[in-house]
């Protein structure tokens, strides 16, 4: 009998043991929005720490040297691989999942503006005549969060993610540059992301397949020298009402209503939909014995691009044919094209996970803005959204370019939410 009892308090305890080492195994960890979201708001406080310490100390393209050192510090002490020697002052951050899968890239720009304008914030630009008026502190401060939220759940990820921190975005060449140092041809991602704030309400995403934004061009027309200052005047205001196109009753110039319920971005009959508008006041000088015209014009729909030259060189020789030189294009950088099929995906998973209309739908092609990401696009599919920063309650406008250019810093964490959330799903 008491045989009995000690085999079978043993086995028991043995029972008991087996059971207390499976409670104390940890469970993998499994990346959910919950846990993503908790994840965010642990790290909030210290991302707007620093995005106000980028928008404290702002650097103009081509001179992003101290915020090339402490994106590289962040991203060194959460244990990502740092590459520094593409281009510039860029910085490239790897992550390495556990297992693996795609090849994922997420790029946000560095560099600040050059102007002066009024910043009511108390966080203001300690460098004269330099401010980040665009919002890129923003950007940097959502690419240095995505890179943290994974980091952090590094075994939980499949595949591998680069953060590219880009300089030189304002002056269009950073992109380019990046990539004719084969940049993409080291890191060979299968899909690229990015996005842009912009005045949309605080935490607003938007995104449509194709263009974002308008074509923009910019025209110069040469003649002899010969025309007078009136006759000058009169020729700009004959093209410009010659190619100015837009639908009736619409004013797509007028970018303040982005956010207007029937003519902004949000609605089938916006605004901002098959238009040709230029500039109405031409810059007119003289250079070397001959008299220059040149005006930036943005056009909507890429197959009418080729019938501009013509157009406008027609409309200068009805008068003028024989102090005619040249008609050209100066400027021509690429658009936004969002990839087709791309797009469509990265909206499902963030509607499945987020709700359904959680992204919303751009009908639109918004004029005088661009973004040198494009250059990144004509190489991999990759996806450029749209983010709101807007609080109007709060007296805060994103308008980018702007005087008293604010941000709801909030959308910091929307952002880094959302997009941890796409790559994650995206990485699988």
């Amino acid at each position: 009998m008491k045989i009995q009892f000690l085999l079978s308090l043993s086995f028991t305890l043995l029972i008991a043991c087996s059971e207390n080492a499976i409670c104390q195994q940890k469970p993998k960890a499994i990346l959910t929005k919950e846990s993503i979201k908790l994840e965010t708001d642990n790290i909030f406080d210290k991302l707007v720490k620093i995005r106000r310490d980028f928008h404290e100390n702002p650097e103009l393209a081509g001179n992003e040297i101290q915020t090339q050192q402490n994106i590289k510090k962040y991203l060194l002490d959460l244990g990502l691989e740092v590459e520094t020697n593409i281009y510039g002052y860029g910085v490239v951050g790897i992550l390495k999942g556990e297992k693996k899968g795609k090849k994922i890239a997420w790029r946000a720009e560095m560099d600040a503006l050059p102007n002066n304008f009024a910043d009511e914030v108390d966080f203001k630009s300690k460098v004269k005549n330099v401010q980040h008026g665009c919002g890129h502190d923003i950007h940097m401060a959502i690419g240095l969060g995505i890179a943290e939220v994974l980091a952090r759940n590094k075994k939980s990820l499949n595949g591998t993610v680069y953060f590219i921190f880009q300089p030189e975005e304002e002056t269009f060449v950073g992109a380019k540059k990046m990539i004719a140092n084969n940049l993409l041809s080291k890191i060979q991602p299968d899909e690229i992301y990015g996005l842009h704030i912009t005045a949309l309400p605080v935490g607003q995403i938007m995104v449509k397949p194709n263009e974002m934004f308008a074509y923009q061009k910019r025209v110069q027309i040469k003649l002899k020298d010969q025309l007078t200052k009136e006759q000058s005047n009169e020729l700009t205001k004959n093209i410009y009402n010659s190619m100015s196109r837009t639908i009736a009753g619409t004013k797509p110039w007028e970018v303040q209503n982005m956010n207007d319920p029937k003519k902004g971005l949000t609605s089938p009959d916006t605004d901002y939909r098959d238009y040709l508008i230029m500039d109405q006041n031409f810059k007119i000088y003289s250079k070397n014995n001959e008299l220059v015209l040149e005006a930036y014009l943005y056009e909507t729909n890429l197959s009418n691009i080729k019938n501009i030259i013509p157009k406008i060189k027609q409309i200068v020789e009805t008068n003028y044919k024989d102090q005619l030189i040249s008609v050209s294009f100066t400027q021509e950088n690429p658009t936004i094209l969002n990839d087709k099929k791309l797009t469509e995906i990265a909206v499902k998973t963030l509607d499945n996970i987020y709700g359904k209309e959680f992204v919303g739908t751009d009908y639109g092609q918004f004029p005088y803005f661009n973004d040198d990401f494009a250059y990144f696009q004509q190489k991999i599919p990759g996806v450029y959204f749209f983010l709101g920063g807007s609080n109007i309650e709060k007296g805060v406008i994103a308008m980018n370019h702007a005087p008293n250019f604010k941000v709801d810093e909030t959308c910091i964490k929307t952002g880094v939410e959302s997009f941890s959330s796409l790559i994650v799903e995206r990485l699988k």
